[in-house]
Formats: C-alpha cells, structure tokens, sequence
C-alpha cells in the first residue's frame, strides 16, 4: 500500500500488471508522495529531446516545486500513474482537471488536460498506449468525459499515440501546437485497437517462451535422473538450436554432457532468454532475482511446493508471480511439467517428456502434468487406440498457471501459422468471460477443442486462483459452445477431435455415407450416426471378399454423390491377411480421398493395427530409428524409458490428405458429430446477428431512476412498481398486479382492474407454483373471488403469510421464464425456459452470453427441447415467438446498457398465440463494478 497524496485515500484498485507490445511486462500504479526520489532519477535517464517535447522548451531538471507538484495528487482532479521496470519508473501520465477556459478545475468540469513523458529506452514498447488506457479508465471513473492534450508537431509518436487510440477526436493546430481533444467513451473502434494490442502483447508474451534464444536450466545436476538434469538431456537431446546453459551453485566443472556450465546465471556473458527453474522451493526467489537483473525474458518454474501445497503455499506462489513481474518477466508455472515446440528452427524440449514429440498442427495446452503425458502419448502412439496421423506444434503444461494461462496461449495461437488445431485440457477457467471472448474469435479461424476436468468436484484444483461462479457446470458449458468450442468431456475424445481437425476439411452438413467390408459395423456405424444426430445414408457392403481395388471404387463413388458430405470407412481384418494388403488398403483411400479433397473421410477399424499405420505411413511424422539399427520399425512409440536422441522428425506439408482411424464406430462418429456442429457454427458465425435498435427504450431515464434508487442503499431488490416502472423505460409491461391483504381490498382490487380476474399468492413457498394449488384462475365476479380467497387462506394460511394479488387475465398461452444474471466469472447470461416443475426437474433452460443479437434470440427459443410446445405441437396454436424473442432482446439491452442491473426475473411470461403477457417480474440492482472486461488491458491480480 502506498502513501496516500492529498484528500483521497490511495487508490490500489488502479494498481495492475500489463503486457507491452515486446511481451515484457510492466507494472502501472498511482504516483504517491513517496515517489519523489523515483520521479528524479527517471527523469534523469529521459534524453534531452524527450524534454523538449514535453514541456515544449529545454528542461534539463525539475526543481523541487516540480517535484512537489508532480507526487501530489488528489486521485480526483488531479492523478498521475506511472509503469514501472524492477520498482523504478520508465514512464508517466498524468490529467490536470480544467474547465471551459483551460484553468484548473474540479466537479463538475468533466474535461482534463492530459501529459505523457516515456523514457527513451522504452520507447516502441507500447508503454503510452497501455497508460492511455488506464488514465482514460481512471478518468471516466472520476467523471472526466474528455481528454485535452497539447503536443508539438514533430513529435509524432506521441500524436500517433492518440490517433491510434480509436476515440471519437477534434483535432487544431494553433500558435505552433496541435492540440487534440477527444472523448473517452469507449467507441467499437477504440475497443476493437485495445483488443488487439491486447492479443498481440500477450501473443509475443507467450512466443518470447515457446521460441527462445537461449535457455538456462537452473537446477541441473552433475548426475543423471534429477528433475534439472533431466529437462537439460531432453533439451539436448531434442536438438535445441539456440544456446544451452547449465546452472548450479554446486557446479565446478565448466561444462555438462558438452553443456556449458556455470555457479550462477549472473555468469553467463550472453543474454539468456527463458530460465527453467528446477530447484528447491526456498531457493527460488533468490534465483528469480538473479534472473530478473540478468535480463531473463522469462521462466518455466518445475518447482513444486507453491499453492497446490495449502495456504503458505498459496502466499508463496503469489509473491513468486509479483517478483517475477517487477522484473518484467512471465512465468508458466509454478508445479509446471514444461514446454515444447516441435518447429525445426526451435526444437525445444524444456520439458519432463523423455522424447519430442513428432512435429505436426496441433497445440497442447494442460493444467495437468499427467494429462499433458497422456496427450503426448496418444498422440505419438500409431495403432492400438488412436492413429497418430499427425503431431505437436506446440506443447504448454503450466501446473498451477499462476500467471500465464490458457488465455494467453489462446492469443498465440490465434495467429500461430504453424497451428491448425488447438486441444486444451482444463481444470478451471480463470477467467471464463475472456476465455469466451478469445475463444469466439479463434475458433472463427480455427478449431478450438476442449475438455474440462474438475466438473462435478464443486471447487478447483488446489494451486489455481479463479473466480467464483454461481453458473451450473452445463451452463458454462452451454455459454462455451456458443463461442464456438467443441466441447468433449474424455481426453480420448478431444484426441479424437483433433486428429480428425488437424487433416480433414470441415463436414458442408450432416450427410454421411458408410461403406465397408463388414455389414455389422457397417450398421453400428449406422446407428451411432443417428444417436450424434447426423443423416447416415444406408451402410454400403463391399463383403469380406472386398479387395483394396473394391474399397477404392466405393469410396470414390461415394465422394462424387452431391448427398454426401462425409465418409465412414468401416474395415475388418480377412483371414491371413497380411501388412501388404494393410498397405494396398491405405494407398486405395488416400489415393480416392485426394480425388474429392473438399470432404472428410475416416476410417473404423477392428483390430487393424497394419492399417492404422499405412494409413500415415506415406507422410509419417514419427521419429525414425536409423537404418539397420536394431528393433528399427517405422511409427516408434511414445514410451517414458526411451531416452535416445531422436533425429530431427520431419514434418509433413499441411496440404497431405491424412486419414484418421479409429478402433470403434462410436469415436469415429462423435468425432465426425463435433466437426459438423463446428462448422455450422463457423457457417453462422460469419452472419452474427445483430443488436435491435429500439426507438421507444429510454436508456438516460433508466439510468436516472436506477441512481436514483440506488443511492437508497448498496444493493437491493425493487418493490413491484419500481421494477414496472424501470422495466417499462425498456419497452417490457408487467401486468399489472394489486396486492390483496384482505377479501374487501381483494373485491377493490379486482374492481379496479375488471373482471374476470386471477388470484394468487406471491409467498416464496408458493410463488411459481400453479401446481401446488396457491392460484385461483378465471374468476368472474365478487361472490367467486370471495370463495377463492376463503379457499386459499384455510389451505394454506393466513393473509400475511400469503401474501394475495389480484391480477387481470391475460391471454391464455404457453408459460415460459425469462432469466438475466450478472455471474461474477461468466459475466452477462440470458435464459430461457418453459415454466413449471418438470422444465426445472430435467434442467431444460438455454443460455446466451449477453448482449443477445437477433439470432441469439431466435435460436435460444428454439434449443430447449420442450420447443415443440411453442410452434403447434400436437395440433394446437403456435404461439407468438417474434414477441418472445423481442422481450429477450429487450431483456438483454437493459442489462448490457446498465451494468448495476444484475439480476432481471420475469416469470410466468405467457406468450399466446398473438402477442405474450409478463405476469411477475423481479429486478436487483448493485453498484457497478469499478473495472470489467471492457476496462483497461491488466493481467490477472494474484
């Protein structure tokens, strides 16, 4: 905690970690009184030009008045933030309160002249576009709308700076100065230049550790089989073609297994890049010290010991992650078990797998360490279980991912060329809303397949920080497949996926046609197709007599119909047969595949381990033993003792057709499923939607009344005629409803409202409950409601317990629910569902991620599988779904527009069928949060 400056109290919620352009790191925090010496020195450092451009005359120094001036600040009228490198700064900004005439201000001017001075050395990193950022959310917070800044014209990486910025700008050149003003009110396109900032940094973060230079492996001993030493013979062995340093304090020898060897990092003379930290817990903060003034770009911390270890653990682990970051470095890790990329111009194993694994388009990212092995190794394996028809791009195992985390390896795959195909084991989401984000935007461009772990065990792993989240696991999942992932729940399927993904075009549709030489799978094919919801055209029996000749034709004939979109290869073993006919077999399907290269074949085999090899054997990518060696055979398996150096594997071009086998008709065809719902999602996600526009919603007078009501009190739950009132500035009508404490007011009430009328009770017992008896429908004058309200208070108590409305009758129809909430992790979501016990009992509710666009809107109505009901099942009246739809879009505005709102209830909603009726609402309104997903770019705190 810093010293606080003047009236307010420090501010630590402005405090936050951000990834620069070079993927570096900096910290960014308030300027307090205790900087003054700080502020000296970097000042010191700034070349005399920078000087100029700043305060537009030489400025060799600044007097003790700047000083003062400079340190303190109101964190209201006047704020200065600073990025700081190892605790010192490289950079400043800082906004001055002015009103119309230039001249120091305070509320209610919204208006602020900004100042920005970088050191020179830092200078290209990104630094003034990361503090732009957040001195622009600091100011919206303190209710500046507009920034003002004065800069010479030559100075054009500072004008640069706010033109790129993405705000709504005037810009005029007066007495030899530009001056610019601009806005602060988040545009599309400022949002869109800081998302991509945003992905380019962390992408670069993420590369500075996947390609290094160099790498030093700290911890490694002089004896094999320890976990330092191990990680140094898989980096040597696999062929690293940077530079190779071993480090231990115990080290007297100047070289290891033809290693160079030193006592400490500090004695390498060349730049190290990536550091693998393998030693004891204890002695790890004094090596990341070492680091961090060597100039280590990052480190990959093996070390155990950290959160995964209990709450001493967990305090260890967020220092560990704070340290690293003062220097500017980024840590994958602690508990990691390491990383890899296969490219031939890296080949980096700074990993604990014994072999590297065999190039190709796939990236693997794992929380878990024996997960990330069991993917290695099925995707290394050839025959058995799955084929291994292609390989690892690359390889992320971050253990207990106290910093970097499968967001930020999302954004360095997003543009990664050497990736096709993403797989991600995951035990928890850090942070679900981003990941939705980052994962909506690379699966538009290529697969993302993942699995999750931890799903029904109510809390996440030990050692992983996330936000707490009210979401069901099925929601979540729900909400994840809307942004395009292909969600699987085994680590056998999301295999499965993705060596079907790497090589295969994607499915135009549903169609799939089934051949093979055994008429059984042909009809279990058959079968598992339809249960995965896929049109199987009727199985094609080429007999056990079928030669590779018959397999070719048919499976030609099949590509060439227009009614098929994919193929089923079925194929049994024949008596005898040998690994020639495996090998004729496998040249006649990739040979008739590559005549129809725009659909997906697949192969289910029984027992055809021949064949599975044959079928990659032509563009193999396995490690190959050299000729004549003993035990020499083609696709060597992945296997933990093999500890020889494997030549550098070759890796086939993108364009080789690749078949991928199966050993059962089930995994082939729910494989096959994914592919045809990823592309139907890629199909609709290039016409998204929209968000309607509606000329009767009041958005500035639903911001007056929920301040209004807010300033009652932090959070609260609104009475019935402030929640019509509020729902109404939205276009949405509760119908209206009065309460009923006695029969006579009851009589009033109905009166008032007009026969025939409801009665119900809105005690939470009973509330949304018709099936437990607490309405009384269709009553049509004062004698039937005296009876009914008789009827109600004997069965189920007194008045005040019940709690009775009266409320007119609406239309009669199909009751539905309509939900919006604001989850603490997941972020906005909208639901629907049909009301009553058994939609509640089965779960039958849809999600959407807010904002809802039109498309959202319409399919939501239509994925809950009691849908029928709405569209005239059984003969009778469909309902007005175009209403429907409207009220979730209008749902959706009031929440996105009005963050306070945070939880919206409209229950029963009977949609009839001409128009629809909302017969209950609830709203809860909170204050704001200070910072979202839409602020400023930070990294996660710890």
């Amino acid at each position: 905690m810093q010293t606080s400056s003047d009236r307010h109290e420090y501010p630590d919620h402005w405090e936050a970690d951000v990834v620069l352009r070079d993927g570096g790191t900096a910290r960014i925090r308030p300027i307090t009184v205790d900087d003054a010496e700080r502020l000296v020195s970097f000042y010191e450092q700034v070349s005399d030009e920078s000087k100029y451009y700043r305060f537009f005359a030489p400025y060799p120094r600044l007097s003790a008045k700047d000083v003062h001036r400079f340190t303190h600040h109101d964190f209201v009228d006047r704020v200065g933030l600073a990025a700081t490198v190892g605790g010192e700064f490289i950079a400043t900004v800082r906004y001055d309160r002015i009103n119309g005439d230039g001249m120091p201000a305070s509320a209610p001017a919204d208006e602020a002249e900004v100042a920005f001075l970088v050191q020179d050395a830092h200078q290209g990193r990104g630094v003034a576009s990361a503090l732009l950022e957040h001195i622009a959310a600091v100011a919206r917070e303190r209710a500046i709308r507009r920034f003002a800044a004065e800069v010479l014209p030559a100075n054009n990486k500072m004008i640069k700076v706010f033109t790129d910025a993405g705000y709504t700008q005037k810009r005029s050149f007066e007495d030899g100065v530009v001056r610019l003003e601009f806005d602060l009110e988040p545009t599309d396109r400022s949002l869109a230049v800081q998302r991509a900032r945003e992905q380019r940094a962390e992408a670069r973060s993420v590369q500075r550790l996947l390609a290094p230079g160099s790498v030093a492996v700290i911890g490694a001993g002089r004896t094999p089989g320890g976990v330092g030493r191990s990680v140094l013979d898989n980096l040597r062995q696999a062929g690293f073609t940077g530079r190779l340093y071993a480090v231990n304090t115990a080290l007297q020898e100047k070289q290891l297994d033809g290693v160079p060897a030193h006592r400490s990092v500090r004695d390498i003379a060349d730049p190290v890049d990536l550091a693998v930290v393998a030693v004891p817990t204890e002695h790890v903060p004094g090596i990341v010290t070492e680091c961090g003034e060597h100039g280590v770009q990052g480190l990959v911390v093996v070390s155990a010991g950290y959160a995964e270890s209990g709450p001493e653990g967990r305090e260890r682990q967020r220092e560990l992650v704070r340290h690293a970051r003062t220097y500017g470095m980024r840590i994958i890790g602690p508990n990691a078990f390491g990383v890899i990329n296969t490219a031939p111009a890296v080949r980096l194993n700074a990993s604990l797998a014994p072999q590297m694994p065999r190039p190709g388009r796939i990236g693997l990212f794992a929380q878990s360490g024996a997960i990330g092995i069991a993917l290695l190794s099925r995707l290394h394996r050839r025959g058995g279980g799955v084929t291994g028809v292609t390989g690892v791009s690359t390889f992320v195992s971050s253990g207990n991912r106290a910093d970097v985390s499968g967001n930020d390896v999302l954004q360095y795959w997003y543009d990664d060329p050497d990736t096709d195909v993403a797989l991600m084991y995951l035990e928890s989401i850090g942070n679900p809303r981003k990941f939705t984000r980052l994962a909506r935007r690379t699966a538009a461009a290529k697969p993302l397949v993942v699995v999750q772990g931890a799903r029904h065990g109510g809390a996440a792993p030990q050692g992983h920080a996330v936000r707490a989240t009210r979401l069901p696991h099925a929601t979540v999942s729900a909400l994840l497949r809307q942004a395009g992932v292909i969600r699987v729940d085994t680590i056998t399927e999301l295999v499965d996926a993705g060596l079907l993904l790497a090589r295969q075009p994607l499915p135009r549709g549903p169609r799939v046609a089934i051949l093979g030489n055994s008429e059984s799978l042909g009809l279990l094919t058959y079968d598992a197709c339809l249960a995965e919801g896929l049109r199987p055209l009727p199985p094609r029996d080429l007999t056990t007599a079928a030669s590779a000749e018959d397999f070719h034709k048919a499976l030609s004939q099949a590509l060439a119909d227009d009614g098929c979109d994919a193929v089923v290869v079925t194929a049994i073993p024949a008596v005898g047969e040998t690994s020639a006919a495996d090998e004729a077999l496998a040249e006649a399907l990739r040979s008739s595949a590559l005549e129809a290269p725009a659909k997906p074949v697949l192969v289910v085999h029984v027992e055809l381990g021949g064949l599975a090899e044959a079928l990659s054997a032509a563009a193999s990518t396995a490690p190959q033993a050299p000729e004549g060696a003993p035990g020499a055979s083609p696709g060597a398996r992945f296997h933990p003792s093999d500890r020889s150096p494997a030549a550098p594997p070759a890796e086939p071009a993108p364009d080789i057709r690749l078949i991928p086998a199966y050993p059962a008709a089930e995994r082939a065809v729910r494989a096959l499923a994914e592919a045809v719902k990823y592309a139907q999602w890629r199909t609709d996600a290039r016409e998204p939607g929209k968000v309607p526009e509606y000329e009767d919603i009041d958005e500035k007078g639903a911001a007056r009344l929920i301040d209004d009501l807010l300033a009652r009190g932090e959070g609260l739950t609104l009475g019935g005629e402030q929640t019509a009132a509020l729902l109404g500035r939205y276009g949405i009508d509760v119908h209206q409803a009065l309460p009923a404490p006695t029969p006579d007011e009851a009589v009033a009430a109905a009166r008032a409202i007009g026969y025939p009328v409801a009665l119900k009770t809105t005690a939470p017992h009973l509330r949304h409950r018709a099936d437990l008896g607490g309405v009384r429908l269709d009553v049509a004058d004062e004698e039937q409601l005296r009876r009914a309200y008789a009827e109600l208070t004997e069965l189920f108590g007194p008045p005040t317990v019940l709690r009775p409305v009266v409320q007119g009758m609406a239309p009669r129809g199909v009751d539905t629910v309509v939900h919006a909430v604001i989850d603490p992790a997941a972020g906005a979501v909208l639901s629907f569902g049909l009301s009553g016990a058994a939609s509640e009992l089965l779960g039958d509710t849809a999600h959407r991620l807010i904002p809802v666009t039109d498309r959202d809107a319409a399919s939501l109505v239509r994925s809950i599988r009691t849908a029928p009901l709405l569209f005239g099942w059984r003969g009778s009246a469909p309902v007005d779904t175009a209403a429907l739809e409207e009220l979730m879009l209008r749902v959706s505005r009031l929440v996105d527009d009005h963050p306070e709102v945070v939880a919206v209830s409209l229950e029963p909603v009977v949609v009839a069928p001409a128009g629809l009726s909302v017969l209950g609402a609830t709203v809860r309104l909170a204050r704001a949060p200070l910072r979202d997903d839409l602020g400023p770019r930070t990294l996660p705190v710890v």
